[in-house]
């Protein structure tokens, strides 16, 4: 079944959160192991208001995400993760940004996935990976 999702069938999932409506999320792509997500910038990211740099933590959120949701052809949903690591390369100003994740390793229980954000000008910001539970969720 999750194979078949459209793209805006894949938006409204990710999108039903409401951090994620916050983080205003676009997706732009999706493939069998990876997707491309646009987050629109707010004023609100803003860690140094002198220098405008977007907060790690947003950059971070935004690893995590698009790393979660490159199984959605896989797994049809967002998978808890089980551990997260993220490198920063530069800090960004004032810029949408945009994600994207890929899977490293697909399994039944466990997955890895990356991720990789870049400015509009597509210099690279930060990249991460993650570990995520991929298991079915049991039935009620």
């Amino acid at each position: 079944m999750s194979d078949q999702l459209t793209l805006e069938q894949i938006q409204a999932l990710v999108t039903r959160a409401p951090f994620h409506q916050w983080l205003g999320l676009t997706v732009v792509g999706v493939t069998d192991d990876s997707i491309e997500i646009r987050a629109k910038w707010r004023e609100e990211w803003v860690v140094n208001s002198e220098r405008g740099y977007t907060h790690g933590g947003v950059i971070a959120a935004l690893i995590d995400l698009a790393a979660d949701w490159a199984m959605v052809k896989q797994t049809g949903r967002g998978v808890p993760t089980i551990d997260l690591r993220v490198d920063y390369h530069r800090p960004t100003v004032r810029s949408d940004l945009v994600a994207r994740g890929k899977v490293v390793r697909a399994g039944g229980q466990f997955a890895t996935a990356e991720a990789h954000i870049f400015d509009l000008d597509g210099k690279l910001i930060a990249s991460g990976r993650g570990t995520y539970f991929t298991a079915p969720p049991k039935a009620p």
